[in-house]
């Protein structure tokens, strides 16, 4: 990535470069991932626990949780996971749009999706610290669009990135990779310390959002916002640094 090309003009970004050696946990890169890792956690754990049984960055759940509602079963909601999935699919289409004009510039794009999230996890904040936010009402619906918005722009940068098993927001292939590529399965294990990694930090922020809704809905909201914060401000020089 850091090459120069013919004429002195700055060598083509090299995406499938940079996806392969982020496969280590060494890499800036992967270390960035896991913490967005982390942060799902977190935002799921105020979507589900404290807004009415709903996720925000984990769309296959809600897409069955949907399924449940319009039956009737559970007393699961409905409105919810259509609000949830609009603004994701909004965000994602957002986030698809930012990655097709400015993906070959890639600290660029990573600055400004941060910056997308951390906004909107921001206002989510402080909306929940000024409101009294419930489920199944308007206040609270307001919140999971925000957030389900952020992980949809996220989602689709982190696509576009394509680092194996760090999608920062579901883990079903990652587990399936650890298991069905495991020495026990007859595989080499290759990749297990990057899978396991992933798997712990998503637990380690769904463990820390549920405490900390114990006290607050706004702090694993500032959280979030924070480490994505940090994840921008330490990341991003990173990657202007390995691109010049």
């Amino acid at each position: 990535m850091n090459e120069t090309a013919a004429y002195g003009q700055p060598a083509k970004f090299d995406r499938e470069a940079l996806g392969r050696a982020a496969r280590s946990i060494q890499h800036p890169l992967a270390r960035a991932l896991l913490v967005l890792t982390f942060t799902t956690g977190l935002v799921d754990a105020v979507s589900y626990l404290g807004l009415g049984r709903v996720f925000t960055a984990n769309m296959t759940g809600n897409i069955v949780f949907l399924g449940f509602g319009i039956a009737g079963s559970g007393g699961l909601p409905v409105v919810a996971p259509l609000v949830s999935l609009g603004a994701f699919l909004i965000g994602a289409g957002g986030g698809g749009v930012l990655a097709a004009r400015m993906g070959d510039r890639h600290p660029a794009h990573i600055a400004r999706a941060l910056a997308v999230e951390v906004s909107l996890l921001g206002v989510a904040a402080v909306l929940a610290a000024a409101v009294d936010i419930r489920p199944n009402a308007a206040s609270g619906d307001i919140v999971i669009a925000l957030l389900a918005f952020a992980m949809g722009v996220r989602n689709a940068t982190v696509r576009r990135l394509g680092v194996p098993d760090l999608t920062t927001t579901v883990l079903t292939m990652t587990l399936t990779g650890l298991a069905a590529e495991s020495p026990a399965a007859g595989g080499s294990g290759k990749g297990t310390v990057r899978r396991v990694a992933a798997v712990v930090a998503m637990l380690t922020g769904a463990l820390a959002g549920a405490l900390l809704l114990n006290t607050s809905l706004v702090l694993p909201l500032v959280a979030a916002a924070g480490l994505a914060l940090v994840t921008w401000l330490v990341y991003v020089p990173a990657a202007r640094r390995g691109a010049s």
